[in-house]
């Protein structure tokens, strides 16, 4: 089995997630994950609350890190839903993976997305295909 620091370095190139935006893996585990993000000025839209995108980028990798941090199978978004709930109130966002199906060739993850205070900020659902 995988280390955090282990699969920390694996995801370490999806560049977008880890330096653009800053996401962090605080926890995997077989089918389940747990990803930060520090809210900063970058992260917000012309409202001051963060922006849907940003959001969005944090519930695709937690359920990245959900399917493939310990596993070798090589699962991809096919096709991902987003309900955005409430705007931030907090400094911090965390999102908390945990997949549903795993099949053969597809697999269904949900992702929820909180702030530090407890705002239920979003809920995404994600079908994921397996190219290996």
């Amino acid at each position: 089995m995988s280390s955090l620091e282990e699969i920390r370095n694996r995801f370490k190139n999806d560049h977008f997630a880890t330096d653009a935006t800053g996401i962090v893996i605080d926890l995997a585990e077989p089918g389940r994950a747990v990803c930060s993000l520090t809210l900063e000025e970058r992260h917000m839209n012309g409202n001051n609350v963060p922006m849907g995108g940003a959001i969005f980028t944090l519930a695709d990798f937690v359920c990245a890190i959900a399917a493939n941090g310990h596993s070798e199978r090589n699962t991809v978004s096919q096709n991902v839903s987003i309900t955005f709930l409430a705007p931030a109130k907090g400094k911090r966002l965390i999102a908390e993976a945990s997949c549903l199906r795993e099949g053969r060739t597809t697999a269904l993850y949900t992702a929820d997305v909180r702030d530090e205070l407890g705002t239920y900020v979003a809920h995404a659902v994600l079908n994921a295909y397996v190219i290996s």
